[in-house]
């Protein structure tokens, strides 16, 4: 075939369809560059976040919570670093063998991984928090992408139990649940800040982008608690509990001159840094949240308002003989009958038939007022969680018989932590401090309650019933004056009293001349044989205050005087009530 008539078969193209593909082309490189400028250029926001959600984190950076000493600056809670597993949900690449091997190594089981890792929306869950650093490490070399570590902080506690009930402990996201960490939980906690990170494809830091909000540490709390004073009372408290096979006990160290709580123990009790098995009924901190009847140490209040009101004075005679006394259809007895009493006695004896004519003596409105003012039915105001008011009913209700019980205590209900506070009125020549939790820089100012007279003439009562002939001589302390007064409970039983059941007290000062502090004991059901005051609480109160006073560096102020006890033939002299 000729070469002229291969050339007419080849059919020729139009020139628009090639300027057209040209043109569609230029136009399509046009769109693309329009596109990347504008992506790239003129509104980047939406890859940048893109690219960044890939591999920008904002972490939260937890602020240390704030330490808890002691007055003397001893740490009672400190907050140790930890480490806790997390996830993102999202970048996990792990094999079913990878979720096995990560399942045994944190004690969950596999089951219980996929749940949390299936919601794939969430940016971070954990997977076990605050794990000893060695597990935390063999996490770490498993390996498996977007699972990671995250540094927090455990609440450790180094006095355990015997701070427990004043400390108290924080849950696993570091949040007071009790006692000082829930009561001043905005101090301690801080604010916690946050950083933008660069995270690898296993989830690990890889660079530091900007602090966002830096942390702010929780403030450190310094406490009134003295460690030493709270180690021994706890020691003494526990050894009387289970000498007396009690249900409970509590006891609670004042500093007489500044109302600041030096001591305050709890049986039984529990220890804050095991919060796995926590009972209830063990972390309650009985000396400020239980209530129960005073009894007998609630006396020395009626004769100050009999002398206040004008009616009595301490050498008074009071005749008791035969030892009971009828109001209606009920009947007071004293446990040791008497004869003619002074006021002075009435109180050194612990006589109920006394007590009951000083009370009866006045308007029920001035006894109820002299109670009302020295705090019972009202809360102590310590600061502390759960603290009660007590029961103390108005006194236009009162019967003659309620009126004469509640001259020596039944009828009315306290917490042992009002109780010690009231004694601050004898020790202090008739001021009322507040009681505080947290270290004082000075005396606080006082509230008169009764006169100075009065209140000397009420300690000279409470300082004969601590010694031979009073209901108290086991509470003397070799080298020093004591002051304090016995109680000796019956509990309510249903609609009545049971007949085997007490709350034994014990509430005193020393050295009586010029009292450095106040301490209350309280044995709940002590049935070991003994269950007066006397018997159970007061030698508690000696063995603690003799520590106390050498600890604080009180000087005796009876050098020359040993511990005067009864003779042994002599009968102790009980009470009920």
């Amino acid at each position: 075939m000729r070469p002229s008539i291969a050339r007419a078969a080849t059919p020729e193209l139009p020139r628009w369809r090639a300027r057209l593909v040209l043109f569609g082309v230029a136009a399509a490189f046009v769109v693309l560059a329009g596109r990347a400028l504008w992506l790239q250029a003129l509104n980047d926001d939406f890859l940048q976040r893109k690219g960044e959600s890939r591999y920008s984190r904002v972490l939260e950076i937890g602020a240390s919570r704030g330490m808890i000493v002691d007055r003397n600056n001893e740490p009672l809670a400190i907050s140790t670093p930890v480490e806790s597993v997390a996830a993102r949900p999202a970048d996990v690449e792990a094999q079913p063998a990878d979720l096995r091997r990560l399942a045994l190594l944190l004690g969950v089981s596999q089951e219980e991984l996929r749940e949390k890792l299936a919601d794939t929306r969430r940016d971070h869950v954990y997977l076990k928090r605050q794990l000893p650093p060695e597990q935390a490490e063999r996490v770490v070399q498993l390996g498996i992408p977007g699972v990671f570590l995250q540094r927090e902080h455990r609440r450790y506690y180094p006095a355990g139990e015997v701070m427990a009930h004043i400390v108290g402990f924080t849950n696993i996201d570091n949040k007071g649940q009790e006692a000082i960490e829930l009561a001043f939980e905005d101090r301690l906690a801080g604010r916690p800040g946050s950083r933008r990170v660069i995270r690898d494809r296993l989830g690990r830091v890889v660079e530091d982008v900007e602090s966002i909000r830096a942390p702010q540490n929780g403030e450190k709390l310094i406490l009134s608690i003295d460690a030493r004073i709270q180690n021994l009372a706890f020691r003494e408290l526990r050894d009387a509990v289970a000498a007396h096979r009690a249900k409970a006990g509590g006891i609670v160290v004042l500093d007489a001159q500044s109302g600041e709580v030096l001591a305050m123990a709890n049986l039984p009790t529990y220890n804050p840094n095991n919060r796995g098995k926590l009972d209830a009924q063990r972390t309650r901190n009985r000396v400020i949240t239980d209530l129960f009847e005073p009894g007998s140490t609630l006396k020395p209040f009626t004769a100050a308002a009999a002398i206040e009101a004008g009616l009595y004075q301490a050498g008074t005679v009071i005749q008791t003989a035969p030892g009971r006394m009828t109001i209606g259809s009920h009947t007071i007895n004293d446990v040791h009958p008497q004869g003619a009493l002074t006021v002075a006695q009435v109180i050194q004896k612990s006589s109920n038939v006394g007590t009951a004519k000083m009370g009866l003596a006045m308007p029920s409105e001035t006894l109820w007022d002299m109670f009302h003012r020295t705090g019972f039915g009202a809360p102590p105001r310590s600061g502390f969680p759960g603290e009660v008011s007590g029961r103390l009913r108005a006194h236009s209700s009162w019967r003659p018989i309620e009126q004469a019980t509640m001259s020596y205590g039944y009828g009315i209900s306290v917490s042992l932590m009002q109780l010690a506070r009231a004694y601050t009125v004898f020790s202090s020549d008739g001021k009322l401090y507040p009681v505080s939790l947290l270290r004082r820089d000075g005396p606080p100012e006082g509230t008169q309650v009764i006169s100075a007279q009065t209140a000397q003439a009420v300690r000279h009562m409470l300082e004969m019933a601590a010694q031979p002939g009073g209901t108290a001589p086991g509470a003397q302390v070799a080298g020093y004056t004591v002051a304090g007064k016995t109680g000796t409970a019956r509990k309510l039983e249903g609609k009545g009293y049971a007949t085997n059941r007490y709350v034994a007290s014990f509430v005193g000062f020393a050295p009586a001349t010029r009292p450095r502090i106040i301490i209350a004991v309280m044995i709940d059901e002590p049935s070991a044989g003994q269950h007066y005051g006397g018997a159970v609480a007061a030698p508690v109160f000696s063995l603690v205050a003799a520590g106390a006073l050498r600890m604080l560096a009180v000087p005796p102020d009876a050098p020359g005087r040993t511990t005067v006890l009864a003779p042994a033939d002599a009968p102790l002299i009980k009470e009920d009530v």
